[in-house]
């Protein structure tokens, strides 16, 4: 029987790659990747030549019995998303189930993923976190804010650029003007930046200066 193996790629800066993610990619028999174009210059730029297949949100409940059964077969598959660690906000955790349940060996290398470069950048409480990824965009958005009013943990939370604004504001709404955050954005690229302050401290300056690429908010729980 074959083998499955998670492998983390970089949010920014390419040289984030691990030696071990690139050994493990170039002995794969087959890439499973969200977006083959994106991962394509990922893979071209370490002369990885490996056959890759498209795995993503829209397709993995069809895609999945197949990999399995290729995996039996004797193949290993190597899973990656656009970027950072497959299963934290990206495609995953099906095919993972399905090895599991199906007694395939399942590795999950160590490696990128944005939030905890955030979340200890952010100089808020680190040793207990919650990780909410992104909100939902309409319905049970409120009522999974109104469950997080009482949290006393850090809370990390995914955003858009473009949907940053509405969600610091409703954050002022439900957790107070005065709550302290960080905005951290384009994680490990040549613009990363992290903004820290109140609520109210960074919606003014958000309303001020445009957000852009990747985002991740840490907001500090109840008691800090």
């Amino acid at each position: 029987m074959g083998k499955l193996y998670v492998v983390p790629t970089p949010v920014g800066n390419l040289e984030d790659m691990t030696f071990r993610a690139i050994k493990v990619l170039k002995e794969a028999d087959l890439i499973l990747a969200e977006d083959t174009r994106t991962s394509g210059i990922l893979l071209k730029h370490f002369e990885i030549k490996n056959a890759m297949q498209s795995h993503h949100k829209f397709n993995e409940h069809k895609t999945v019995e197949s990999v399995v059964n290729r995996v039996k077969a004797g193949e290993t598959v190597a899973l990656i998303s656009d970027a950072g660690t497959p299963g934290i906000s990206d495609p995953g955790f099906l095919v993972v189930r399905e090895c599991v349940r199906n007694g395939i060996e399942v590795q999950c290398l160590p490696g990128a993923t944005a939030f905890v470069p955030a979340l200890v950048a952010s100089g808020l409480p680190n040793e207990k976190f919650c990780f909410e990824g992104f909100l939902p965009q309409k319905k049970g958005r409120q009522t999974r804010l109104k469950a997080l009013v009482e949290e006393r943990r850090t809370m990390v939370f995914y955003e858009s650029p473009h949907r940053l604004l509405k969600t610091l504001t409703q954050f002022v709404e439900y957790f107070g003007a005065e709550r302290q955050a960080t905005v951290s954005r384009e994680i490990s690229k040549i613009h990363e930046e992290t903004v820290r302050g109140s609520l109210a401290e960074l919606v003014e300056h958000f309303t001020a200066t445009e957000p852009r690429g990747e985002i991740v908010i840490v907001l500090a729980g109840i008691d800090i």
